[in-house]
């Protein structure tokens, strides 16, 4: 008698112990699952910081698009000091690369709030946004001044808020020169160079433009033009005025007309 009662409290116990495995269980899945989800968001979150960029299909929003900004100056080749917010393009070319190779992403959005910078490394981001297979608009915010004009006109359709401003203007250069005229020719080069690409990416004319960039009578101690928002549609420089829900509409109708 004794015997059975014994083997029932085993019993018993070997019930509770399993119940006990089952929450146990239970609990580490769902702190699994958390520890999981913060660590995407920590993942989410150090991209931004470092990068600017941002997988969307990450965020459970099941839309296969990338974000991008190109925000501060354009680094190039020199590092620009530590207190300047900057965009390097050798963080954006692997990035772009990546996006086009990823079966995943559909569509790309742009946001930019420049001031310029590099002018090599300016045009040979713009190139690369351009040459993307897939659907891309770009979005002004604050402005896109200098070599932001071509990276905002390389998308596949471009938007400006009101108050958005672009600047465009002769191509400068630092330092020393060893020979004037050579120089000057260089420059000029440049500067072709990047109204060809503008003409070719949006609806002004490179006349107009050039017309646009030596303008004397607008800039206190430069030569050049500033557009405001209405002003950049209405010379043919950006296609619309509108905001980040425009955008998103728009880069979803790119994608479905690509996909169909």
């Amino acid at each position: 008698m004794g015997k059975e009662k014994f083997s029932g409290k085993i019993h018993d116990g070997e019930q509770c112990t399993a119940q006990d495995r089952g929450v146990q269980s239970g609990q580490s899945v769902e702190q699994k699952s958390r520890s999981e989800e913060q660590k995407n968001r920590n993942e989410e979150n150090a991209e931004i910081k470092e990068m600017g960029t941002l997988d969307l299909e990450n965020d459970r929003s099941g839309s296969g698009i990338q974000l991008l900004t190109i925000i501060g100056e354009i680094e190039g080749h020199e590092a620009v000091s530590g207190n300047t917010k900057a965009t390097k393009y050798e963080h954006l070319l692997p990035r772009l690369a990546q996006i086009e190779e990823d079966s995943r992403t559909k569509g790309v959005l742009i946001l930019l709030n420049t001031l310029g910078g590099d002018v090599e490394a300016g045009l040979a981001i713009a190139e690369m946004i351009a040459s993307l297979s897939k659907p891309t608009v770009s979005l002004v915010l604050g402005g896109s001044h200098s070599i932001g004009g071509p990276l905002a006109v390389s998308a596949d359709y471009s938007f400006i808020v009101p108050t958005g401003t672009m600047i465009v203007h002769p191509v400068r250069s630092t330092g020393m020169f060893i020979g004037v005229i050579q120089s000057y020719r260089n420059m000029e080069k440049t500067q072709d160079r990047i109204a060809r690409f503008i003409s070719a990416h949006s609806k002004i004319t490179q006349e107009r433009l050039l017309e646009l960039m030596l303008d004397s009578t607008q800039l206190v101690k430069d030569v050049g033009t500033m557009l405001e928002g209405e002003e950049a549609v209405k010379e043919g420089l950006i296609d619309e005025v509108g905001g980040i829900s425009q955008a998103f509409a728009k880069l979803h109708e790119l994608i479905n007309e690509s996909a169909s």
